[in-house]
């Protein structure tokens, strides 16, 4: 791999612009929010916050993103059809951050932003180094992009959590595109997820708990579309394990935590998008961590497969599985030294009341 230092400056100008950006413009888009009824009111045991906290903030993300790249990015006809499938999934989401639409027709624009993007030439075109039938690569995008669209949208429950695993998520594809730099789709796909990168760390000091906004359905989906469009447009066109392993173990957590979901409901005879408190980051708060711990335990496993996705890209399979073994296992144990610490701690303080009660 031979970086051009140009090319290393113009990617750290896309991600400082972008955040420039996206930190300036948040608190106007706050204002916005308030002005326009975007308001996220706690109504049900979902909710993590207690009072009313303006929504609809990844309009600053992807203004910034927007901006930036269009300043340092380049433009073919694959990202065109990005770019137009982004702003449909936008414009949707600032209307359902005010208005709170259905979950069905929702799904319908998903799918049609997601056809924008086939149509212009960007589809994933073989699995595990096998050729796929257009009609089936077509299909299988459309089911992608969607999905992931609405992974990420399912893990923005707590302050700062869909934000950071963004974040971490366009970090690492961003590096795995520079490993494969100097093709052409890695080189653009570099420079798009700079800006989405920007966008998110510019956001997230306005977005970390306590929240002063959240990005609503207008920064969670507008992520998930793009993380999944751009794994397509960079990634699924590369070769062999790499094309079909990077962006699963990229985008692991939310796609574990979908699936489960999905799962979940079906087996409890409910719709697929039938709203519940039983993701991942709920059953962290369950399980008595407070949000900064779920977020930051959110955070290592992303930053965990986001190595591991690195490793594979650099070393092959084997040592990526050898990693991610040591990684788990570590993690594993990290996690048992935390619940003893917290079951004594709890054991001790009930000890402690008993014995001022007898007292």
């Amino acid at each position: 791999m031979v970086l051009d230092s140009e090319f290393i400056v113009r990617l750290l100008y896309t991600i400082v612009v972008a955040a420039g950006i996206s930190c300036a413009i948040t608190p106007l888009v706050k204002r916005l929010a308030k002005k326009v009824g975007a308001m996220d009111i706690p109504k049900d045991h979902r909710r993590m916050h207690h009072k009313p906290i303006p929504r609809m903030g990844g309009l600053s993300i992807f203004l910034a993103f927007l901006i930036s790249f269009l300043i340092f990015g380049e433009m073919d006809r694959g990202l065109r059809g990005i770019l137009l499938g982004a702003t449909v999934i936008v414009i949707l989401g600032i209307t359902d951050d005010i208005k709170t639409l259905r979950a069905l027709p929702k799904f319908g624009i998903q799918i049609l932003a997601a056809v924008l993007v086939v149509i212009h030439g960007c589809r994933i075109e073989q699995f595990l180094g096998w050729e796929l039938p257009v009609w089936f690569s077509c299909i299988a995008t459309v089911i992608w992009i969607v999905m992931i669209t609405n992974a990420v949208n399912f893990i923005d429950g707590l302050d700062g959590l869909a934000a950071g695993v963004s974040a971490i998520s366009a970090g690492t594809m961003l590096i795995v595109a520079l490993m494969l730099v100097p093709e052409h789709n890695a080189t653009l796909s570099a420079l798009v997820l700079a800006a989405i990168l920007g966008g998110c760390i510019g956001f997230i000091p306005y977005n970390f708990n306590p929240a002063s906004i959240f990005m609503g359905d207008t920064g969670s989906t507008f992520l998930g579309f793009m993380l999944a469009s751009v794994s397509v447009f960079g990634l699924f066109k590369t070769y062999a394990v790499i094309s079909f392993a990077v962006p699963f173990l990229v985008l692991g957590l939310p796609i574990f935590d979908i699936c489960f979901a999905v799962i979940r409901r079906l087996a409890k005879g409910q719709s697929p998008m039938h709203a519940d408190r039983g993701h991942v980051h709920h059953r962290l708060i369950d399980m008595g961590f407070s949000q900064k711990q779920a977020v930051a335990i959110s955070y290592l496993i992303s930053v965990m497969l986001g190595l591991c996705a690195v490793v594979l890209t650099d070393k092959g399979e084997v040592q990526a599985l050898i990693f991610l073994a040591a990684l788990v296992l570590v993690g594993s144990l990290g996690l048992q030294l935390f619940f003893i610490k917290r079951h004594h701690n709890h054991h001790k303080e009930q000890k402690e009341e008993t014995e001022n009660e007898e007292n």
